[in-house]
């Protein structure tokens, strides 16, 4: 990993990933007041988790995000790779108020197969710069692959 001087002794702008991965968690979190209600009325099928394993599973990808974003600024990433991280970050905010504020399970299918894409396409901008900062993301990635399938099932299901 190259990094450009002045960025690698920056560790405050780390500060800003953060702040922005918190705004999605708290925006999620706000949408989410009645999830646990909303999570357990529904048909759900047998590969769904507890709903205490979410918040979590969220804490340690959130953390995961921030440093991704900082590692690929750090590393002088194309701005067009930091566009698909922001343009991620806005999906993921999006589907918790679609899926649970909304009760719009096929909206929130739809945002979360975008979401899955621009997960991919973020990776691999970042993989041009920062192999760690790509790294980070797969859990990210993983787990969203499964909560898609998890809300293709409650679509059928439900």
């Amino acid at each position: 990993m190259t990094t450009i001087p002045g960025r690698s002794r920056a560790p405050l702008a780390l500060l800003p990933f953060l702040a922005a991965v918190a705004v999605v968690a708290v925006v999620g979190g706000l949408a989410a007041a009645d999830a646990r209600s909303v999570y357990s009325g529904l048909d759900l099928p047998s590969f769904a988790p507890p709903a205490w394993l979410f918040g979590p599973v969220w804490t340690v990808l959130y953390l995961g995000i921030a440093v991704s974003g900082w590692l690929y600024w750090k590393s002088g990433g194309e701005r067009r790779g930091l566009a698909w991280y922001a343009a991620q970050l806005v999906l993921n905010a999006a589907w918790t108020p679609l899926f649970f504020a909304g009760g719009a399970y096929g909206l929130a299918l739809a945002d979360i197969v975008l979401l899955d894409v621009a997960v991919v396409v973020t990776a691999l901008y970042f993989r041009r710069s920062s192999r760690v900062s790509a790294a980070l993301l797969l859990p990210y990635l993983a787990w969203t692959l499964y909560a898609t399938a998890l809300n293709l099932a409650i679509v059928v299901l439900n």
